[in-house]
């Protein structure tokens, strides 16, 4: 947990490819972010499949990614749609961190969820799935108006983030988080 005055947030993106469209985006709000919000980019290429099996010696990937959550404020988490819902990458990393049931460290963890797709619609059914995952680790979805871009082919060019209109939606999801980190922790109201 950071002081008063930071915050640290931990960015996960729901796809693999290196040219990702959800990687793209979280690396253009990571560097419009206010000075005192810090975002750290996990890459999820290395956590293998959920495997019950393993859960008394968690392979190496699975508890850096536990104590990157452990030790984050807030997660923003963005899921490209596929096949109606959201990525399996991301599901399966969820899976890993969502141990114990009910009292993991997504425990009343702020979460800010974000969805993309070529379609108009943004992946809004990746965001309902999104919202149903959440709910059911206890964690804490930032509340607010969803962010689902639709149309990425023209919203993300050469890397980047370029619609400024969907950007401005995102920051003010990404205040909303901190609005949430703020009551989970107990901090003074304020802003940024």
């Amino acid at each position: 947990m950071s002081d008063s005055s930071t915050f640290k947030l931990l960015g996960l993106p729901g796809s693999l490819r290196k040219k990702s469209v959800s990687r793209a985006v979280l690396h253009s709000v990571k560097a419009a972010l206010p000075a005192n919000v810090e975002m750290t980019i996990f890459e999820l290429s290395e956590i293998p499949l959920y495997n019950e099996d393993l859960e008394a010696d968690r392979p190496a990937a699975v508890r850096a990614l536990h104590d990157a959550v452990a030790a984050c404020d807030g997660l923003v988490v963005l899921s490209p749609e596929y096949n109606h819902g959201m990525s399996g990458v991301l599901k399966n990393a969820v899976d890993w961190v969502s141990r114990p049931g009910y009292n993991s460290v997504l425990k009343d963890k702020p979460v800010a969820v974000l969805t993309t797709s070529e379609s108009p619609l943004g992946g809004a059914r990746a965001q309902a799935d999104l919202h149903k995952m959440f709910l059911s680790t206890v964690s804490r979805i930032a509340p607010g108006r969803e962010v689902s871009i639709g149309g990425t082919g023209k919203a993300v060019v050469d890397g980047k983030l370029v619609d400024d209109n969907v950007m401005k939606r995102i920051l003010t999801l990404i205040d909303s988080l901190l609005r949430e980190i703020r009551l989970a922790q107990g901090r003074p109201h304020g802003r940024g």
